[in-house]
């Protein structure tokens, strides 16, 4: 039991993990593409084709995407019978999936460039219904101070990504995005800072369930 609840806290630290290297690879990447506005264009034109910085970020992105896998494996090892919690390993499952698609496979095509089938798949996995469906998982599964946060972080997370998305014709059209890149951002770090608090949460809830079969 000691060594499973081990493991298991380890692949729920991978959730803030992945996070935390989601967050540091947009922000490193912005500073390494000359020219590129942190405020007006997307992060999916930091690995775009032919982007100077898609390398470094699809490479670390994946990383991220990898590390989201480990932590619904993790969620999973935590949820014994529980369905919802079960939900919503499988989410964070998908979620890891659509991502490593997104960085690989289909990313976009730098502005000005005639599209693609790879930029239609593109705009339609970045909707990733996967995130909302973890948020309302998370609502229904965990009780208490952390329900009203995910809460919080669906309505936060909304007010910014339905803005964002608004914007997806002018990219189409190499028009001007003039806040883009700063809704895009506010709305998906929301979200990573709900999924590191999640890895805590459940790495404490795994602390207290083992402290309690020791009590016993």
């Amino acid at each position: 039991m000691q060594v499973s609840t081990t493991h298991t806290r380890v692949l729920l630290s991978c959730g803030a993990l992945a996070a935390l290297l989601y967050m540091g690879t947009d922000i490193s990447a912005s500073l390494l593409y000359p020219g590129y506005s942190y405020q007006s264009q997307a992060v999916s034109e930091l690995f775009a084709i032919g982007a100077p910085t898609r390398l470094w970020t699809a490479t670390l992105l994946s990383i991220s995407s990898i590390l989201v896998f480990a932590f619904s494996l993790g969620i999973w090892g935590f949820a014994g019978s529980r369905r919802l919690l079960r939900a919503l390993a499988l989410a964070f499952a998908g979620s890891a999936v659509i991502g490593l698609l997104i960085w690989t496979a289909f990313p976009m095509h730098m502005r000005g460039v005639e599209r693609s089938f790879t930029d239609t798949m593109h705009l339609a996995l970045a909707s990733n219904p996967f995130v909302l469906l973890s948020l309302g998982l998370a609502i229904s599964a965990i009780p208490g101070r952390f329900r009203l946060y995910s809460l919080g972080t669906a309505a936060a997370m909304l007010t910014f990504a339905i803005p964002a998305f608004s914007y997806a014709k002018a990219v189409d059209l190499n028009l001007p995005t003039p806040w883009l890149g700063a809704t895009e951002r506010l709305s998906q770090y929301i979200y990573a800072l709900w999924q590191l608090a999640l890895a805590i949460v459940l790495r404490r809830q795994v602390q207290s369930s083992k402290d309690q079969e020791t009590a016993t």
